[in-house]
């Protein structure tokens, strides 16, 4: 099986190697996984998968021009199909003309290649289900359903410079539906986890939230129009807010003119620190190697407030003279000097679920309807739903608040409770 798999990927090398492009890139990725399928908490059925293909990129050098092309191979294609694919890109990549810019070369030292073996499917899957048979559920409020993917991800990056590089890493999901239940009336929330391995606290704290905003969106009252007001986040939609501070400081937002930050500018609150990290606890994206083969590391991208660094892809990064540069994976935002507990003091309106809710990375604007919301006035606490939240992160950066509690959304970390001043709330 291995010479098979080795036979594939060097016949794809010839074939790069005499297709006449100028550079190539191969990543050889290989997911071997556990699938489960559950209906209330009894198995409906199960399969494993064995999945393996090649990711090509070639380029074509025109002048002081650089152009590329892109497109998955069939790990079991034969050396004709290989072939047509290749001259295919390389004719789409002549008709492109991006500036000229490098590709990575192997970096000073490298690191030793991961065996696949050394990820446990069968305990991470066993994690997973003995996880979800343990939520706590009620005669009204339970899981209608479930969906479990585990898997260990293999993956070797070549380029045309003399990279070789290789990588092993469990990246695992779980989808899953809870419902409600209240005089006659019912209704679902659908829920998506990601991460590497089965956090059963974070796993279990999720789904029981989950269950309890079920339960109360059966009981909402129209939010009222509070007009400019405090609005708390603390679940997932949380992380629109602090991606915007990441975004903003990718190489290609830069370059565009998308973002307009400069290194040493005061971007964010005085006490937040933005890192972008190689590795965060059962993330699903701890890689040793970016997607273009250069080595992930740590590094400071906002400090104490200031803009601090760049991140990105080989191309862009190049195009701001940076040259010791990787496509960041994970990142974690650290600084709250308050506690969850002190942020949610007073008159506010903690929202926790949104039909949607976005950050517009370019103008900084934030927007979302409310399907569930927790106001709280005069020491009492409504269940809301049905209006909105508006505004836009550079003028509310004064009443930016966030706790040193955090929280662990797959690859990123940010604070658990983050209270914004001044947000317009619109009501239903």
């Amino acid at each position: 099986m291995a010479e098979m798999k080795n036979a594939a990927l060097d016949t794809l090398l010839n074939v790069l190697k005499t297709s006449g492009a100028d550079a190539w890139e191969v990543t050889d990725k290989t997911e071997k996984g556990w699938e489960f399928y559950f209906i209330r908490h009894a198995l409906d059925q199960h399969r494993a998968k064995d999945i393996r293909s090649f990711g090509v990129k070639v380029y074509k050098k025109f002048d002081d021009c650089l152009g590329s092309a892109r497109a998955e191979v069939p790990a079991d294609a034969s050396e004709k199909e290989m072939r047509g694919i290749v001259e295919g890109l390389c004719k789409d990549a002549s008709y492109v003309r991006n500036p000229a810019y490098t590709l990575n070369k192997p970096a000073a030292g490298g690191a030793p290649a991961a065996e696949a073996e050394k990820i446990d499917l069968e305990a991470i899957s066993g994690d997973f289900i003995r996880t979800l048979a343990s939520v706590p559920e009620t005669a009204t409020e339970d899981l209608n359903s479930y969906e479990i993917f585990v898997s260990a991800v293999s993956r070797r990056f070549l380029n045309s410079e003399g990279i070789d590089v290789s990588d092993v890493y469990p990246s695992s999901m779980v989808e899953a539906v809870v419902n409600a239940r209240r005089d006659g009336h019912e209704i679902e929330l659908y829920r998506l986890f990601k991460s590497g391995t089965c956090s059963r606290e974070q796993l279990t704290q999720d789904l029981t939230e989950a269950l309890t905003y079920g339960r109360d969106k059966l009981v909402t009252s129209a939010t009222p129009n509070l007009g400019k007001a405090d609005v708390v986040f603390s679940t997932d939609p949380a992380r629109e807010l602090y991606n915007y501070f990441i975004d903003r400081l990718a190489a290609d937002m830069v370059f565009r003119g998308m973002s307009d930050w400069k290194i040493g500018d005061a971007v964010a609150p005085e006490n937040m620190t933005v890192e972008a990290v190689k590795t965060l606890p059962n993330s699903s994206k701890n890689t040793v190697w970016d997607a273009e083969g250069a080595p992930i590391r740590d590094l400071t991208l906002i400090d104490r407030g200031k803009a601090a660094a760049y991140w990105g892809s080989r191309q862009f990064s190049q195009y701001l003279g940076l040259e010791s540069s990787f496509a960041a994976s994970n990142f974690s935002v650290s600084g709250g000097t308050e506690s969850a507990a002190d942020l949610r003091t007073g008159d506010y309106l903690e929202v926790v679920e949104f039909s949607d809710f976005q950050t517009d990375a370019i103008t900084g604007d934030i927007a979302g309807e409310i399907r569930l919301g927790y106001l709280h006035q005069g020491g009492k606490v409504t269940p809301v739903s049905g209006g909105s939240v508006s505004g836009n992160v550079r003028e509310l950066l004064s009443g930016f608040r966030f706790s040193k509690e955090t929280r662990q959304y797959d690859s990123l970390l940010i604070p658990a409770v983050t209270r914004i001043q001044g947000v317009t709330v619109t009501g239903a």
